[in-house]
């Protein structure tokens, strides 16, 4: 049994001293977080089902509270739980909690590149440079709702066919229009291979094997989930750089198509003007694409589903989610102007957003510098990362 063997290589090869911090303590600055005592090498993980580490965090947070200490394996991870802790954290504390904690899967499969799993100046540079792009080419103003009501016309298409629900295509194309200048014909084998892989490397990232990967980089290498994610990962990497290949070559510095065209007319830029040490190289770009790419396809096609899904269970809101929509809009497409005079159905999707809670654990943070937080003193070295939970159930109205 693979897992028996990598008990032993674990107890047979590895030495941890974890007795000496395993419990709350008061420090010479204060008190560490709460939590459930460890074991010696295999930390919580005996407490923690690792096909729904979630669910296991929420229990520990009824006794221990919003911000408490586990254990996976050798690695210490403070908790927060809750909207209260979650935001005082992220927007009191920002510089603090601000870093991200690099995980040696997403290590691996980023190298320290791009915009979602990079910290220091790169990645300042590189966000500060992707939120300017996206705002200039209409994210969150008419000219990106100009082109989701488009994309939603093929879809319908689709829907009308029925040929099956490609709503990760749509979703992927409403990122690519916006990434490359031009969106893919949902048939195209090479989108939808990328799309594909997409989906596959982040419910992978999210098996049991995956997470024991995390907690013993060195001793499990081997694992199957880690080098198919690997071998996707390679695969996306060749089509993105044979597309941006392609952009390159049809470049015009006076038009920009989207986000691709701006880093190479900035890289340009910056290598005639002779700049050391530029951000704008190609690993940054491809794995910036491939970032906003693997985001902008799963995290909203996900919400999607979960709305169809909670739909077709709850047919009585769906009625009225309906009714409001034929009464309020029509026959037109809905609009963003709209949303005010669409109570019922704006409350209905944020419920949706709610209950289907698609990154319950969001993405790890670490800690910049030793911080006091609600009362605990986290120490820079020993926090690992600070893993937020925000399904909380609130107190709502009767839809």
């Amino acid at each position: 049994d693979k897992y028996c063997f990598f008990c032993q290589v674990c107890l047979s090869f590895e030495t941890v001293l974890l007795t000496s911090g395993s419990q709350s303590s008061e420090g010479e600055m204060g008190k560490e977080p709460p939590g459930p005592r460890p074991l010696p090498l295999f930390g919580n993980l005996l407490q923690l089902d690792l096909k729904r580490p979630y669910k296991s965090l929420c229990e520990l947070s009824k006794k221990h509270g919003s911000v408490f200490t586990v254990y996976f394996g050798t690695s210490k991870v403070v908790v927060l739980s809750g909207y209260k802790a979650v935001k005082e954290a992220l927007v009191s504390y920002a510089d603090e909690f601000g870093d991200r904690y690099i995980s040696p899967i997403f290590y691996d499969t980023n190298q320290g590149h791009g915009i979602i799993f990079a910290n220091g100046d790169s990645w300042k540079e590189l966000r500060r440079f992707a939120l300017t792009t996206l705002r200039d080419f209409g994210m969150g103003k008419r000219v990106a709702e100009q082109k989701i009501l488009e994309e939603c016309h093929h879809l319908i298409q689709m829907f009308a066919k029925h040929e099956a629900c490609p709503v990760n295509y749509a979703t992927s194309n409403i990122i690519s229009s916006i990434v490359y200048g031009s969106r893919f014909e949902y048939n195209d084998p090479r989108f939808k291979n990328m799309v594909r892989r997409a989906n596959d490397t982040i419910c992978i990232t999210g098996s049991p094997q995956i997470q024991l990967y995390n907690m013993f980089p060195r001793l499990v290498g081997w694992i199957k989930n880690r080098q198919l994610i690997l071998k996707n990962v390679e695969m996306t990497i060749r089509d993105v750089k044979d597309l941006i290949r392609h952009l390159k070559e049809t470049l015009n510095p006076q038009i920009c198509r989207g986000l691709v065209d701006c880093f190479l007319n900035r890289k340009q830029k910056e290598e005639d003007s002779s700049v050391m040490d530029t951000h704008y190289n190609e690993k940054n770009l491809i794995f910036t694409v491939t970032n906003l790419f693997a985001a902008g396809t799963d995290t909203t096609a996900t919400t999607l589903r979960w709305s169809l899904l909670l739909m077709a269970k709850y047919p009585r809101i769906q009625d009225q989610v309906q009714e409001e929509l034929g009464r309020v809009v029509g026959s037109r497409q809905v609009r963003v102007e709209d949303r005010m005079s669409l109570p019922y159905t704006d409350a209905v999707i944020h419920e949706t957003q709610r209950l289907a809670s698609i990154v319950p654990m969001a993405i790890p943070h670490k800690t910049s510098r030793d911080v006091t937080f609600q009362g605990y003193f986290i120490k820079e070295v020993m926090c690992s990362d600070v893993s937020v939970l925000i399904h909380n159930k609130f107190s709502c109205r009767k839809c």
